[in-house]
């Protein structure tokens, strides 16, 4: 086996994309004190949406991500559904595994695999509400006043785009309360409130696709899983993985969650990109 074909085996890489990897027009820029966007060439757009630009990559992390999934098993992971997830010309496919959903479904050669959503829908069902349970209870809570949507991602959870500043103090807490009794829980990422089963997860599902990776001899048993994200939806993954890196922007930064095994970039915005990139690479040795 050639030192390329170890390492391939010997690592696994899974990382979030919206604002780890990608980034909508207002979200480039970051911290321009840890950033050199103004010496960097323009980022390229990766998806469009209603025929306009909506996400976008730095040259430098297009070049990296391309370079990085021809040498090791790179998973997308992200909480986006399937169809959003397939807007993205993400640069290093076709991807034989993408984790969309928030770990709800797992793309298998950009199909959804069955066998997997039936294990979600069944864990579901075993230990908690269903979804047209929870959804009903959430729609009973809230108003137009201060929520602009309520969609259903992928048939399996549902999210609020709400107004921060108008949004009644006590809803999340009394909400997450309801939720945390019934095997769901809550979580906030900017203007969007998620309720997610326990059952779904980034981190279960990656559990998944490197079972599968090890079973068809892709993967060592032994190999290293390492992990990026930006969100408390990434947490479980990034506290799942040997090694990971979040960016110095987003929720978790926010909250200022730290880990022994989890690393922060210096520099933030699109600029943290990269940089996540070259240390996915050094791990490759």
């Amino acid at each position: 086996m050639s030192r390329a074909d170890t390492a391939a085996s010997q690592v696994l890489i899974a990382t979030d994309l919206d604002r780890t990897m990608i980034y909508s027009q207002a979200a480039i820029g970051g911290d321009p004190s840890g950033s050199d966007l103004d010496s960097a060439p323009s980022p390229l757009c990766v998806e469009y949406y209603n025929g306009g630009p909506l996400s976008h990559m730095s040259v430098e992390s297009v070049e990296l991500l391309t370079a990085l999934s021809s040498r090791v098993p790179v998973i997308p992971t992200t909480t986006r559904t399937i169809a959003q997830f397939q807007r993205i010309d993400l640069p290093g496919g076709p991807w034989k595994y993408a984790i969309t959903s928030n770990g709800g479904n797992i793309l298998v050669d950009g199909e959804a695999d069955r066998e997997w959503r039936n294990e979600i829908d069944r864990s579901t069902r075993k230990v908690g509400a269903e979804l047209p349970q929870v959804q009903a209870e959430l729609e009973s809570r809230i108003d137009s006043s201060w929520v602009s949507s309520i969609r259903v991602a992928d048939d399996l959870f549902p999210y609020l785009v709400v107004d921060l500043a108008v949004m009644p103090s006590e809803f999340e807490t009394e909400w997450n309360h309801w939720c945390v009794a019934r095997g769901w829980n809550v979580s906030r990422q900017g203007r969007k409130i998620y309720t997610m089963p326990d059952a779904v997860s980034k981190s279960r599902a990656l559990a998944e696709v490197r079972r599968r990776l090890v079973e068809s001899g892709d993967l060592d048993q032994s190999a290293v899983v390492i992990s990026a994200g930006d969100g408390a939806l990434d947490a479980d993954m990034l506290e799942y993985s040997d090694f990971a890196i979040r960016p110095r922007h987003g929720e978790l930064e926010e909250l200022n969650w730290q880990r022994p095994t989890v690393t922060v970039t210096e520099r933030s915005g699109i600029a943290a990109s990269a940089e996540i990139l070259r240390w996915f690479s050094s791990a490759l040795g």
